[in-house]
């Protein structure tokens, strides 16, 4: 089984640590264009962004499959057929890869691209990143409540639930702009996710810097 995948260094990196079974053989893409002309069974864009223009273009795949890092949109909202794979940085470096279909979507022609991985609901964040977004914001709360700073809260919170990083250590590294449009489509039906006010204004001064 061939599998194209158009990733930067740092995912194609985390890719190439994951446990992947023998018989994929992986193919690098530089761009959406190189992905498209590679002949594949399966094609993974872990650089998906919610465009019309690129859904259009991986749209041309089908019926193949075509997975997307899609964590914030459903498949639904993208609206094509595509499987979504929860590939925020450093959830890639977990044992167990996260992924959603479409409702009615045959989940055995993607299973042998992994070595374990598991189907969850089509949900806004599927499960693990909308644990982590509620740990990111409630430490935001915790911050913007001036109750301590974010290096103290990162340590705590490594040493007490010995969790890899700290909140504010995993919101660097998997991009606050992606852990804040994941709470703010969250935020629309649950109001447990409503964002914090620390974390808007970082978000804020983040554009502003760019």
């Amino acid at each position: 089984m061939t599998v194209a995948i158009l990733a930067d260094e740092l995912l194609k990196q985390e890719w190439n640590a994951k446990k992947i079974p023998e018989q994929v053989e992986v193919v690098w893409a530089d761009s959406i264009r190189s992905l498209l002309i590679i002949d594949a069974d399966v094609y993974i864009d872990l650089l998906f962004e919610m465009d019309a223009a690129r859904t259009s273009q991986l749209k041309k795949l089908l019926p193949k499959p075509v997975i997307v890092n899609s964590v914030a949109y459903t498949t639904k909202a993208i609206g094509a057929d595509f499987i979504r794979i929860n590939a925020w940085p450093t959830l890639l470096q977990r044992g167990i890869t996260e992924l959603a279909a479409p409702e009615g979507y045959d989940t055995s022609l993607i299973e042998p691209v992994f070595d374990t991985c598991q189907f969850v609901p089509d949900i806004p964040g599927m499960i693990t990143a909308r644990v982590i977004a509620m740990i990111v914001n409630e430490a935001y709360y915790t911050l913007g409540a001036e109750v301590s700073s974010k290096e103290e809260i990162d340590i705590a919170m490594k040493l007490g639930t010995n969790y890899p990083y700290g909140p504010f250590e995993w919101s660097s590294r998997i991009g606050l702009k992606r852990i804040y449009e994941l709470l703010k489509a969250l935020s629309y039906t649950d109001a447990r996710y409503a964002i914090a006010p620390a974390l808007e204004q970082d978000q804020v001064e983040g554009n502003r810097v760019k």
